[in-house]
């Protein structure tokens, strides 16, 4: 079905409005107008502060200086910005020149276009003025005080228990997690680098995972990443649980395609292994072959010695149980001379929020070329988590894989 996104903006309970970077209504749902006491042609178009200008007779009235304030920061913080309590009058609609004291809850958050710019601010608010006009009646203080201190002491007790509960999941989640991801055992002659980096604001837990086998046809290893949707100790299960099931079938399988395959067939009836994406190359180091396939993954990248870069994208497939019925992958094989090295890596490195991917596989792509000349996998595994993971840290766990070819 598809859904009237005009309609329910218009529907929305609360006040919203949109506004341009330039400070300017685009648009004003029902409740908004409503509640600022004005028609649409008296907003939508108009700048913020002509359609609400400040109450030129109260100098205490900081409510427009203080709204733009937060705006302006948006704008250049890229960042949802909630605001305290806010006296902002407002001018009668009927009787011009008479001013109405009002008080509002803002909130105000930036909309990203594809390209990563600010297309649109948020402006969502809420009037508390008749909650405030409560409590200067006899006894609405007091009254409003004993409520607010019950449910201060429900959430108090509420948020205590998640906290224990969050400590527990977060121990056990650590240890199964520490269980299924070791460090790698040497594959053969082959020098390789793995690197795990957690998200912040989270249980340290998430479903990313890599894998290494030896392949018993040859000189062959098989090399694989993949993410689980979700955090926590249900994602890290469903993350082994995955991840042992592919290196099993990474050793019997015809190749990458058949072993993603079997992969999505148990997904299938894997409870919470929904939207999972894996990608996962066999490579032949006798005849110099890399042969991949990838459900809906971003892909390998292959850092070839005379200093370019191939995105490993010609055998792309929806995520595991995607579909209702399992069915053959595609795969697509490349070459590769000595001195070249491969990337598998899971979204964390490249992915940021309000950030299209391309730019951050073009970063990826660059921070590759900037480093190779270097050709220890250890060296180069740290010199690209360096450069694509900001200190402070990112919101989604990060895997790697570096092999030298």
């Amino acid at each position: 079905m598809a859904i009237d996104y005009a309609a329910v903006f218009q529907a929305l309970p609360g006040a919203v409005a949109l506004l341009t970077p330039d400070l300017v209504f685009a648009d004003a749902n029902v409740a908004f107008l409503r509640q600022a006491g004005r028609s649409r042609d008296q907003v939508v178009g108009r700048y913020l502060f002509d359609a609400f200008p400040g109450n030129p007779e109260d100098v205490t009235a900081t409510g427009a200086r203080n709204l733009e304030a937060s705006l302006r920061a948006v704008l250049a913080n890229r960042e949802i910005h909630t605001m305290e309590l806010q006296r902002y009058d407002v001018e009668s609609a009927e009787r011009p020149g008479q001013w109405e004291e009002r008080y509002w809850s803002p909130v105000n958050a930036p909309v990203f276009a594809p390209d990563g710019h600010i297309a649109l601010v948020i402006h969502r608010v809420e009037e508390v003025t008749e909650l405030l006009r409560a409590t200067s009646r006899p006894g609405g203080s007091r009254q409003l005080e004993a409520e607010l201190f019950s449910r201060m002491r429900q959430l108090h007790e509420v948020n205590e228990r998640l906290r224990r509960a969050h400590a527990r999941e977060r121990e056990v989640a650590l240890a199964l997690q520490r269980a299924m991801l070791p460090v790698p055992a040497p594959i053969g002659h082959h020098r390789v680098a793995v690197r795990y980096r957690p998200a912040v604001g989270s249980l340290n837990v998430c479903g990313d995972w890599y894998d290494l086998v030896q392949l018993h046809d040859g000189d062959k290893i098989a090399v694989a990443v993949g993410d689980v949707v979700g955090h926590g100790l249900e994602a890290a299960g469903v993350m082994g649980q995955l991840r042992s099931a592919l290196s099993a079938t990474s050793r019997v399988a015809t190749g990458p395609a058949q072993a993603l395959e079997v992969l999505g067939r148990y997904a299938h009836s894997l409870t919470g292994a929904e939207s999972t994406t894996a990608v996962t190359a066999f490579i032949d180091f006798s005849r110099h072959l890399i042969t991949y396939s990838s459900a809906g993954h971003p892909p390998p990248v292959l850092l070839r010695g005379d200093g370019t870069v191939e995105l490993l994208d010609q055998a792309t497939d929806p995520p595991l149980d995607a579909a209702f019925e399992p069915s053959p992958r595609p795969e697509a094989t490349t070459a590769f001379t000595d001195g070249d090295t491969l990337l598998l890596y899971t979204d964390g490195l490249i992915e940021r929020r309000h950030q299209d991917i391309d730019i951050g596989l073009g970063q990826l792509a660059h921070a590759l070329v900037r480093h190779r000349e270097l050709t220890d996998p250890e060296a180069l595994a740290d010199a690209v988590i360096n450069d694509m993971i900001p200190t402070e840290g990112v919101t989604d766990d990060t895997a790697l894989v570096v092999v030298s070819l």
